[in-house]
């Protein structure tokens, strides 16, 4: 596979197969350290994008040595499994425990000779026209796709002398960390915003805001405190009373073209928002009688029973607020609020509540999958306004919200438009189309 370049290379610059100045996935029999001998331990997920290794774990070389990828001090790193591929996953090996490691099969090892400099070599592979060839050079079938071998051993980059593979290197090695600083410094700004975001929801819903008091903590927890600060006029609830009906989901059976029912699931969930995702919807074949009895009405919420993780807790609530005949899946649940509980008040509650952590308490984990105990998360007592201010309040919010998220819309389109700029930087580096690079 030849690398994409201009007719005429750059004086001195030569292009020739990968395979003449690397070695690809080194065999490790070579290796002679005792079996006890204490190496780093790489999981896919120790793996970042666009460059760097979490070396926090360790293991003994025998519990390593059969099953995973060998690698060492001055390897690159490349992820070879979909979609790690293509979103740059990929590292230079250094600080390894030992100067050693072993990590997951879904890696590429190339382990650069003389005349390739490693850190040239690492910018190679998360150049653009590299992934994307690569991409296209993939084998397998849908989520298991990944790059063969033979692509790295034949990809035919253009190399110029060490000395300007060097000098190609320290400039990126600026570059690149300047662009990811100012990066950064977005991404503190998107923090402070759904900080911002989270205080602004959860003053409302409370009262706080009515009684002109700050929160002195932007992330406290849901709790008693909130009931405190509610004012004198609202009334204390079980939240339970505050839904004439919360019935499960169901999942029904594979769609065809006459029965097919759109089915909301957890992935559809923008659970920071407390709203659906624009995504593509999933269609499933929804028998008539499960259809009326869990139909999605306008203004019902829609409450994540199952599901989570590490990351992120179950119990996230969303508004659907369509009209396209819809139910949810069965790890979900149907929430249809009463009459005098407005549907965008409790759209707001419930999301302050999840932001707050308040479902934490009523969480019930097996098996590695996170599900809501519903009697209890609905016995939470919540305290709730007349139908009047819970309407002020979410026309408040609706407005206010708005505002943070257009914000934060153009702090996102910055960074793409950044992230886009580092890619094209490297690619023209290390493709010689930078002449003051090439001397």
């Amino acid at each position: 596979m030849t690398a994409p370049r201009a007719s005429v290379l750059p004086q001195g610059w030569t292009r020739r197969r990968l395979r003449f100045d690397s070695r690809c996935n080194p065999v490790k029999s070579k290796l002679d350290l005792p079996d006890d001998t204490e190496v780093s331990f790489v999981p896919m997920d120790a793996v970042g994008e666009l460059g760097g290794l979490r070396l926090d774990q360790t293991r003994e070389l025998a519990d390593v040595y059969n099953g995973y990828t060998y690698f060492a001090d001055g390897d690159v790193c490349i992820a070879k499994i979909t979609p790690c591929f293509e979103n740059g996953k990929g590292a230079i090996a250094e600080g390894l425990v030992n100067g050693v490691a072993f990590g997951t099969t879904e890696l590429h090892v190339l382990r650069p000779s003389a005349t390739l400099d490693t850190k040239f070599l690492f910018y190679l592979t998360i150049a653009r026209d590299f992934r994307s060839h690569g991409e296209a050079e993939m084998r397998g079938a849908g989520g298991q796709k990944r790059v063969p071998e033979e692509f790295l051993k034949d990809w035919t980059p253009s190399l110029p002398r060490m000395d300007v593979q060097q000098r190609i290197a320290r400039f990126l090695d600026d570059k690149t960390a300047r662009i990811d600083a100012l990066i950064e410094k977005k991404q503190e700004l998107l923090e402070r915003l759904e900080e911002k975001r989270r205080a602004l929801i959860t003053s409302a819903v409370t009262g706080e805001s009515r009684l002109r008091t700050q929160a002195k903590n932007k992330t406290q927890k849901f709790g008693s405190a909130w009931l405190e600060a509610a004012p004198s006029d609202w009334k204390v609830k079980r939240l339970r009373f505050a839904f004439e009906s919360c019935k499960n989901g169901v999942w029904g059976a594979e769609p065809d073209d006459e029965d097919s029912i759109v089915c909301i699931r957890a992935a559809d969930f923008d659970g920071q928002s407390g709203r659906l995702n624009n995504g593509n919807r999933t269609l499933r074949t929804i028998d008539n009688w499960s259809f009326e009895k869990v139909r999605l009405n306008f203004g019902d919420l829609i409450l994540e029973k199952s599901g989570g993780g590490d990351k992120q807790l179950v119990g996230r609530a969303v508004l659907f607020d369509g009209h396209t005949p819809s139910v949810c899946s069965n790890f979900l649940a149907r929430c249809r609020p009463r009459i005098g509980f407005h549907h965008r008040f409790l759209n707001y509650l419930m999301l302050a509540i999840y932001l707050g952590r308040g479902t934490y308490p009523h969480i019930k984990q097996s098996t590695g999958i996170q599900n809501i105990d519903t009697g209890s998360y609905f016995d939470m007592r919540v305290a709730i306004p007349e139908e009047n201010i819970q309407i002020d309040i979410s026309n408040f919010l609706d407005e206010s919200v708005a505002a943070i998220d257009v914000i934060r819309s153009c702090v996102i389109r910055s960074i793409e438009k950044l992230n886009n700029f580092r890619s094209i930087v490297i690619t023209d580096a290390v493709t010689g189309q930078l002449p003051e690079l090439n001397g």
